[in-house]
């Protein structure tokens, strides 16, 4: 058998000068040195030396990747290089996300003799309940967050994808807060609240006199982000004469004001998102193919709610203390398990309505079953009142792809509000506005 050579003395003393957390590993996972930093962010400071990492880090009895995970030391054996992940740690603070950089270290035989680890972490995510930032455990929101984590320290244009209510916004704020441009500004934009004529105004800004009404000159959104992030919401709705002006902006980083002919250079970065799929819309003719590959550099899924069920009860428990800070609401189990086995059309923003609904109704400390809708409370219900001609399948579809016939007898099946109709057909209250107001 083997064993390990002991770390040379200059070695250890090296990550003693290193401001971040290190350990030194061997090939079999054992720590043999961690530098003070790596002590201070560690649960268990005292007893590192000769634990293995996947203990003292997650509390598993067996490397990362038999429990599930992606251990960046088996994948750096199996490489030879440098890995990068994103992992939960169990930190003096509780389980945090921390993005690990795991470098090996070979012996004169250019064979892979350590291990330095470095820990830095993620404080846009949360592991556990939180009122801030993202929160998830469930595999499908790690992969995201890890592609988060990847994108975020450059200057690549994103374009985040996913149903109404995933989030989207929430991760473009991430992406920018754990940017060079954090300190700057964050400038979101609804694009599907904006008319033609209202677009290239608002993002680009006009002189005095440019229009009627133009009595004072305007800076447009795009100079009010310089320096910072631009995040432009449903980008699948931006007027086809109004996307040639956006793709010359990031072509040649400049635009002009309406109403002027100086141009006018911009320093944003460009996240982007949208429910809609823009290869379709490209397919059919109502999307700039060469804009498409412009703001898709870096695509990003968002994963819908009911791909991530084992995060509902972290969710819940974050989102009761935003709708309900003053009160220490808690769930009933079978509540819980309604939640869990739904499957949320309007995703993390109907569970969001559900509990703020549910927090009104209930007069005690506990929510309780009587207080979560009717689709909740009797699933087998829903769609018992539609009218026979009515096509239940439309209800997941959006209401861009739903012909007049069949948004007109969502509407009449409809028996609550128009933002949680706008939530069930994965659209933005605006676009479900705009498309009642067409219908004849």
């Amino acid at each position: 058998m083997t064993t390990t050579p002991p770390p040379l003395p200059e070695l250890v003393s090296f990550l003693e000068t290193l401001p971040e957390p290190h350990i030194l590993c061997d090939r079999s996972y054992r720590i043999l040195a961690a530098n003070a930093a790596y002590r201070a962010n560690c649960g268990r400071p005292d007893d590192l030396i000769g634990r293995t990492c996947f203990e003292v880090s997650h509390r598993y009895p067996v490397p990362c990747d038999q429990a599930g995970e992606s251990c960046p030391l088996a994948r750096s054996l199996k490489s030879g290089q440098r890995e990068r992940v994103v992992h939960l740690h169990h930190t003096s603070a509780g389980e945090s996300y921390e993005n690990i950089e795991l470098s090996p270290i070979r012996d004169s035989d250019g064979q892979i003799a350590y291990f330095i680890e470095k820990l830095e972490p993620l404080p846009v995510a949360r592991g556990l309940a939180n009122a801030q930032g993202l929160i998830g455990r469930a595999p499908a929101f790690r992969a995201m967050l890890e592609l988060v984590t990847r994108v975020a320290p450059s200057e690549a244009t994103v374009l985040l994808q996913g149903e109404s209510g995933t989030g989207k916004e929430l991760v473009a704020q991430a992406i920018h807060d754990a940017s060079r441009r954090a300190k700057g500004p964050f400038v979101a934009v609804d694009c599907s609240g904006l008319t033609e004529t209202l677009f290239e105004s608002e993002l680009f800004g006009h002189e005095r006199g440019a229009f009627t009404g133009a009595t004072v000159r305007k800076v447009g959104l795009v100079e009010a982000a310089s320096g910072g992030t631009l995040f432009l919401d449903e980008m699948g709705d931006i007027p086809l004469t109004m996307q040639v002006k956006l793709l010359r902006l990031l072509e040649t980083g400049t635009y002009r004001r309406v109403g002027s002919t100086e141009l006018v250079r911009s320093d944003i970065r460009l996240i982007s998102a949208t429910h809609r799929p823009l290869k379709a819309l490209v397919e059919n003719g109502q999307f700039r193919q060469d804009l498409f590959y412009r703001v898709n550099a870096f695509p990003i899924c968002l994963p819908p709610l009911r791909s991530r069920r084992e995060d509902i009860a972290l969710l819940a428990e974050a989102l009761l203390v935003r709708v309900a800070p003053e009160r220490k609401l808690k769930i009933a189990a079978d509540t819980l398990a309604r939640l869990e086995s739904y499957d949320y059309p309007g995703n993390v923003r109907e569970l969001r309505n559900i509990l703020e609904r549910a927090s009104l109704l209930c007069d005690g400390d506990t929510l309780q079953a009587h207080h979560l809708p009717e689709e909740l409370q009797n699933p087998g219900a829903r769609g018992r009142n539609e009218r026979p001609a009515f096509n239940s399948d439309a209800m997941a579809a959006s209401a861009d792809s739903l012909s007049d016939a069949d948004l007109a007898a969502v509407v009449h099946a409809h028996q609550g509000s128009r933002k949680a109709l706008a939530a069930r057909l994965g659209v933005s209250e605006r676009t479900l506005y705009r498309r009642l107001k067409s219908l004849p």
